[in-house]
């Protein structure tokens, strides 16, 4: 029997060094696109409000059109407004919170005509803001 002589296993500091460094690698490349994936989601709920904004609109123009209803007869500065009263009967639940409406100025909302409101996130960038197009029956 040999005495005095144990094996150990492990990893030695220099392994454990090497490891450390790698995974702070790629820790550094990987971050960036982690980061991005906010900002890409930031974007795609305007463009789903304002998608949601144009197909309502154009199921309601269908509608109007097959039940010869009223017109809408209302400026685009109404409708493109977080206020306004049709969005309420148009989209189900209404228009969300936490987006602003605005339209460029002197668009009317003429007979079988549309107009164009800009939607944007509360609290972001200027830059993360989608265009619904409104169609108005006649």
């Amino acid at each position: 029997m040999k005495t005095g002589q144990i094996k150990q296993a492990g990893f030695t500091l220099i392994e454990l060094i090497v490891v450390i460094v790698i995974l702070g690698i790629l820790a550094a490349t990987a971050l960036p696109k982690f980061v991005s994936f906010q900002d890409d989601a930031a974007l795609s709920a305007v463009q789903g409000v304002a998608g949601a904004m144009s197909s309502a609109s154009s199921i309601n123009y269908g509608a109007r059109q097959v039940l010869k209803g009223t017109a809408l007869s209302d400026t685009a500065a109404v409708i493109c407004v977080n206020t306004y009263t049709g969005w309420a009967s148009i989209m189900q639940g209404g228009f969300p919170s936490g987006f602003t409406l605005a339209t460029s100025g002197g668009q009317t909302c003429a007979a079988n005509g549309i107009v164009q409101c800009s939607v944007t996130r509360d609290g972001s960038l200027a830059s993360l803001s989608a265009v619904a197009t409104i169609a108005c029956a006649s």
